[in-house]
């Protein structure tokens, strides 16, 4: 596998129609929003995402959900002690090779060698930390994003005695939401992160909803609409990310007064010379 060798900068543009796209637990589970009402998708849901798509795949996922667990183990621990180099690199306590480690972890898991990891668990001997090359911006609205809240009521009680049967459920009526992403070659080179590999983040975004549905994100009400991939001619890059991602301009169209669909924005780009831009529609 040939390892990345050029810098990769992206973007994503993602719509959101009557669903709660990340909940925040700090506050009653309401969609996330920052001080000033703009809405937020944290960055470690992104990656969640990422992994799962990643995982349904084919590819062997490091931080797996506990629902989606594909190989019978319980815990980070577990998945450790599964691979038997690594087990036995932490059980030499006095001199454990941390660069070996390192070598076989991101070789074992794509989500290690793009994300990286901390490996440092209780019942482990050692402490690694491994940066990936991958990183990625939390999601913020393009403009200020309204919140409904919807009283419901259960058919059954959830406990015998004290338990109530009315909830509430709260979604946004329509957002249109974006993140930034880069690849980062020097850390690449580090944790062995390839061309390959590369694709398939591309991949994994482009159909970063599909398996994803639950009650707060019906089938349908989350969809990728744009994929910007900018590759660059060398590893440092042709022009800083920032630059990159800022070409890229989000404009309300001026006869709407509420946006309702990605219809009602004009989206445009500006071109960077020697830069290669692929734009892909959301599957």
């Amino acid at each position: 596998m040939t390892t990345l060798a050029h810098k990769i900068d992206f973007k994503v543009i993602v719509s959101v129609t009557n669903a709660n796209p990340n909940g925040d637990p700090l506050n009653g589970n309401r969609p996330r929003q920052n001080f000033e009402g703009y809405g937020e998708i944290s960055d470690v849901a992104i990656k969640r995402k990422i992994r799962n798509r990643l995982q349904d795949l084919g590819e062997r996922i490091f931080v797996q959900s506990e629902e989606r667990a594909d190989d019978g183990l319980k815990s980070l621990k577990d998945r450790v002690d599964s691979v038997e180099e690594l087990k036995k690199i932490a059980a030499d306590k006095k001199k454990a090779d941390v660069v070996r480690f390192s070598e076989v972890a991101c070789q074992t898991w794509i989500d290690t060698r793009s994300f990286g990891q901390v490996f440092a668990f209780k019942g482990l001997e050692l402490s690694v930390g491994v940066r990936g090359p991958v990183s990625i911006q939390t999601a913020v609205s393009v403009e200020p994003i309204d919140i409904n809240t919807m009283q419901i009521t259960k058919s059954v009680n959830s406990v015998s005695e004290g338990g109530g049967k009315s909830g509430t459920k709260h979604f946004v009526d329509f957002g249109l939401y974006v993140f930034n992403g880069s690849i980062n070659v020097q850390l690449a080179e580090k944790t062995g992160f390839t061309e390959a590999d590369a694709e398939k983040i591309k991949e994994a975004l482009m159909t970063l909803f599909e398996n994803d549905a639950s009650s707060a994100r019906p089938d349908g009400s989350m969809a990728v609409e744009k994929v910007y991939w900018w590759e660059h001619p060398n590893k440092m890059g042709k022009a800083s990310s920032a630059k990159v991602h800022r070409s890229v301009k989000i404009i309300k169209r001026p006869e709407v007064d509420r946006a309702k669909s990605v219809a009602d924005y004009e989206i445009t780009v500006e071109p960077i010379e020697g830069i290669k831009l692929t734009e892909i529609d959301g599957l």
